[in-house]
């Protein structure tokens, strides 16, 4: 994938070193143990957003071939930290597939989450499995028999118009919106929305999808989709597009109250 041009000062973007990372506090989901699936030296994703604490996309390795962690490893490693948290009287609150890029791309993404939840179940059931997605992969059939299994399945919808998806998120090859709702509607409204609320200037050009315009469209898709629940936030870590600005707190709970107005319920991460 390009990577967007433009003139940027250098930041701080940072990579997940370990397939098992954390636990860490995380502002959505309480006390949480990341699983990554990409590389642990580069990001690997099909989107490259302005605003991804893990930098730019590179694509792959330099034989341009991508590395996923193996089934294997993950399944061991998962069940080393799962026994030794719940051996330290600390379980997780949550299981979370995240890390440097998109996990659905994984080739057995539906084994792992299978490996998962039988050692969540015998190690400590009372944690969830959470998956943060891209929703670009939610097509595959593989992919949503493994997401219709994990406790809070979290899709990606950061506008309701392509162009602000293919400027914010930069999307990899043929994306669109309407295509993205009608595959996240045959979960029959058991997933999750999230959705970074940004403003500033990327490549030169504003970035806003806190809009009328841009809030109008996204809550007119929430009610077509029924989701059970939205997660809303905004920058917290350093982008690698260095001129966004955070969203204030009071401007995301009025989204989230237009939100909740719909009968569904909201969550919001300053």
């Amino acid at each position: 994938m390009r990577v967007p041009r433009g003139t940027f000062r250098v930041v701080m973007t940072a990579l997940f070193n370990d397939i098992i990372f954390g636990p860490v506090r995380s502002r959505r989901l309480g006390v949480s143990l990341g699983v990554n699936l990409l590389p642990t030296d580069a990001k690997l994703c099909n989107f490259n957003c302005i605003y991804c604490e893990c930098g730019w996309s590179c694509g792959g390795d330099g034989g341009g071939r991508p590395r996923f962690n193996s089934r294997e490893d993950v399944r061991r490693l998962l069940s080393e930290k799962l026994r030794e948290m719940v051996a330290a009287g600390a379980p997780p609150d949550v299981i979370t597939f995240a890390g440097n890029g998109e996990p659905t791309m994984h080739p057995q993404f539906e084994e792992i989450i299978d490996d998962t939840l039988a050692l969540r179940d015998k190690i400590c059931p009372a944690a969830q499995v959470s998956v943060l997605s891209n929703a670009t992969m939610i097509g595959r059939e593989n992919v949503r028999r493994a997401l219709e299994r994990v406790d809070m399945n979290i899709l990606k919808l950061d506008s309701a118009f392509d162009e602000t998806v293919r400027q914010i998120d930069n999307p990899q090859g043929d994306y669109s919106v309407a295509k993205t709702v009608a595959d996240m509607k045959l979960f029959g409204g058991r997933f999750i929305v999230q959705t970074m609320f940004v403003r500033g200037e990327c490549n030169g050009r504003p970035v806003d999808n806190t809009t009328e315009r841009e809030v109008g469209a996204w809550l007119a898709l929430l009610t077509d989709l029924r989701t059970q629940r939205v997660m809303i936030y905004t920058i917290d870590r350093d982008t690698p597009c260095p001129t966004l600005e955070k969203v204030p707190l009071a401007e995301l709970h009025a989204i989230a109250t237009r939100v909740e107005a719909l009968g569904i319920g909201c969550s919001v991460a300053g």
